[in-house]
């Protein structure tokens, strides 16, 4: 399903994307860059491919390479994307990671690595931001039902997800009224070979689902860019599931 943006109500913007290159942050960077945003793509490697497909649909990108879990990487991401564009409206942070394991076997490498990538690195990205944003910025957290619901296996996962989602409503006064800090928090989103890859969580997503099927990267990051733009300028503190109903019923 396509994205029904036509608006550039980002027009004149600058994003940065974190993970940008593949997966929802691809989704999220081309939805912005179609809403008039110039896109500062983060990745850790590949990142030209996406700021190829964004100028291919006349759009504007460039890539900005950094270890998030690096701190002088990472303290200077932000900085870096002023130094190019001169400005900097949005921050989108979406790099994450996603191992798998029961609690009574996860390592201490995986727990450091994880809450590194999904709390730590975020929370770093949110104070170095909040230095350079533009007045009336907006910092857009990716965040996932899991910080509500955690699945068997992902203690460590879901843990770093409700660190966002309190961060969001943390950040989001000690930061306003100058920058808006908001969240998203997907369900499972579809994706090329996910039932190969998942067919027990496919099929447990779809059943419990008010839309009867999972829900797609451009629905999300239609929600992301309006986190971003002007149209929620009233909103901020909050984290919004996109998950097509799944844990608003007894089904979940």
């Amino acid at each position: 399903m396509a994205s029904t943006d036509t608006s550039y109500e980002l027009d004149g913007s600058v994003a940065l994307v974190t993970g940008a290159n593949r997966g929802l942050g691809r989704h999220l960077a081309l939805a912005l860059a179609r809403a008039g945003a110039v896109v500062a793509a983060h990745h850790r490697g590949g990142g030209q491919d996406i700021t190829d497909a964004i100028t291919a649909a006349g759009g504007q990108a460039r890539a900005f390479a950094a270890e998030l879990t690096d701190p002088e990487a990472r303290r200077g991401l932000a900085c870096a994307v002023v130094d190019a564009f001169s400005r900097l409206d949005v921050v989108v942070a979406n790099a994450a990671t996603q191992p798998m394991s029961p609690l009574t076997e996860v390592t201490d490498e995986e727990v450091d690595t994880v809450l590194a990538t999904n709390l730590a690195a975020p929370l770093a990205l949110t104070r170095d931001a909040a230095a350079v944003l533009a007045p009336g910025g907006a910092i857009v957290h990716v965040a996932s039902i899991e910080a509500w619901h955690p699945l068997p296996a992902h203690t460590h996962y879901a843990a770093s997800k409700a660190g966002l989602v309190t961060l969001v409503r943390a950040a989001a006064h000690e930061l306003g009224p100058a920058v808006r800090v908001n969240g998203v928090a997907p369900g499972l989103v579809a994706r090329e070979g996910l039932e190969a890859d998942w067919p027990e969580g496919v099929a447990r997503f779809t059943a419990a689902s008010a839309l009867d099927r999972l829900v797609d990267p451009d629905e999300v990051a239609d929600v992301v860019r309006f986190l971003a733009g002007p149209a929620s300028r009233g909103i901020t503190g909050v984290t919004i599931p996109v998950d097509g109903g799944v844990t608003s019923g007894a089904g979940w």
